[in-house]
């Protein structure tokens, strides 16, 4: 019985190249291969790097797009806390008018965009500027759900550096008028891995933007966007 198995495993060796043209063979399927994983990472920073800006020098916009990133005990996480802050800035400063929010409420427990919203009330904006997406699961559903049922046209994307590219090209692809805010962050743990899962998501992304397949939950139109920005040109021709 042990004799079989041995020999099994014998015959299941990959057999390694013996001849030049074998290893010739190898070395160019191997640097096929890593062309092909490359090219989804190089159409994202090609189709997405001139509209990197920061919080200075990015155009205005009707809207600015703070994606999720997680909470800590029911707050946001300090990375989605720099967001947060980027996206108080811009308000302040009038480079945008509504604010959406968007990401996981997938469980009671969990619930990212009234914690951003606290957030940003509690900072100064007002509440009836701020509308929330609550089925923001990954990135091209946030994209493409602001873009079908909140009817974004234009908008600021505010995430970090390592996401923003991919944020860029899919909401492009979503068909939304985009430039992104790189918000700085240290460069810990968490960045690091942040950035390396982006090698394996812009596969994803790639995929998302030729497909472009509908959201998790798509839902009727909301109006919450529209009916914001109505209120505050309102509001400015008053003054």
């Amino acid at each position: 019985m042990i004799d079989m198995v041995r020999g099994r495993v014998l015959r299941m060796r990959v057999r390694m190249p013996r001849t030049r043209r074998e290893r010739r063979r190898l070395l160019w399927a191997a640097v096929a291969g890593c062309v092909l994983a490359l090219l989804p990472v190089t159409w994202v920073y090609a189709a997405a790097e001139p509209r990197v800006r920061t919080v200075a020098d990015v155009p205005s916009a009707p809207v600015a797009v703070v994606f999720g990133a997680g909470l800590w005990e029911g707050e946001p996480s300090p990375y989605l806390a720099h967001r947060l802050d980027a996206a108080v800035e811009l308000y302040r400063a009038g480079k945008v008018r509504v604010v959406l929010v968007t990401g996981d409420n997938s469980r009671v427990e969990y619930d990212e965009p009234d914690a951003m919203r606290k957030y940003l009330t509690d900072r100064g904006v007002p509440a009836e500027r701020i509308v929330s997406d609550f089925a923001g699961f990954d990135t091209w559903d946030s994209c493409t759900r602001a873009a079908r049922i909140f009817g974004v046209k234009k908008a600021v994307l505010i995430t970090q550096g390592f996401h923003v590219r991919r944020a860029l090209a899919l909401c492009g692809a979503a068909g939304i008028d985009a430039y992104g805010v790189a918000v700085a962050a240290k460069h810990d743990v968490t960045w690091y891995a942040g950035g390396a899962r982006e090698v394996f998501a812009s596969g994803k992304a790639a995929l998302d933007a030729l497909v472009r397949p509908g959201p998790r939950f798509l839902g009727p139109h909301e109006p919450g966007v529209q009916q914001a920005l109505a209120e505050a040109g309102t509001e400015a021709a008053g003054r």
